[in-house]
């Protein structure tokens, strides 16, 4: 069986599911992205399998304007919940759910909310918006991976970071969340060119520390070989920020 990608090119189910997200998004796109989200989903209860399949829905929605400097933003989000569901062996729905609606407050508040875009952005409405339709977990988890408005005068690497190290302490399965963003947007960071890359890796490395000291608390829910697996990739992000801050 065979589908094919945004080029066109005919793929076999097969070759898509062991594809690395990033070649599936090279090669075939957001249209292979959502075929492998559809394949992974497949093996889950159809409840579950429901509730993840309307996240992604409303998260293309939400993004559909949006743009990252060589792809559809929606891709970022479709691959933040693939790594979780493919590589974390996370199958719980809200947290996957959580995972494709993680940058909709801070992105798209006035979509979230449904309201016409002006005045300040409406994070709260937005967040309410999140709890009708999934839950509270799922706003809740939204929530601590929403990065606040920085205040005047405050460092905005520190800001970032001091901002993951206080909410992602109280919140486990947030820090699952983030840590798959992180992968995406760090290990990802050799995949993007323009001026704000520099920028980026500086912000990105001074996390680095902190996401590892989380990623190794008893209380974060991955397994062993996970963690592992995470380590390697957190190490392989740093190579390559100081690759391109030494450029």
């Amino acid at each position: 069986m065979t589908t094919r990608g945004w080029n066109q090119n005919p793929v076999s189910i097969a070759q898509l599911r062991i594809m690395p997200l990033h070649a599936v998004t090279e090669v075939h796109g957001t249209p292979g992205l959502r075929q492998r989200l559809t394949l992974e989903l497949a093996q889950l209860p159809e409840e579950p399998r429901v509730t993840v399949a309307e996240a992604a829905k409303w998260a293309a929605t939400l993004h559909a304007d949006q743009a990252r400097t060589r792809e559809p933003y929606v891709n970022h989000v479709l691959r933040v919940a693939l790594r979780m569901l493919c590589h974390y062996r996370v199958t719980d729905p809200q947290v996957l759910a959580a995972g494709l609606l993680h940058d909709a407050v801070e992105d798209q508040p006035w979509a979230v909310a449904g309201i016409t875009e002006h005045g300040p952005p409406p994070v709260r409405q937005a967040l309410t918006a999140i709890e009708g339709r999934f839950g509270s977990r799922v706003a809740r988890l939204v929530e601590a991976v929403t990065m606040p408005e920085r205040p005047a005068g405050v460092d905005r690497i520190e800001h970032y970071v001091e901002h993951l190290a206080m909410v992602l302490d109280v919140e486990p399965w947030a820090r699952v969340i983030k840590l798959s963003d992180f992968t995406d947007n760090g290990v990802g960071l050799i995949h993007t060119i323009g001026p704000k890359v520099l920028k980026s890796a500086r912000k990105y490395d001074a996390a680095v520390p902190v996401l590892r000291e989380l990623l190794d608390r008893e209380d974060t829910p991955l397994e062993s070989d996970v963690k592992h697996h995470i380590r390697g990739q957190l190490g392989l992000a740093q190579r390559r920020f100081a690759a391109i801050l030494a450029a």
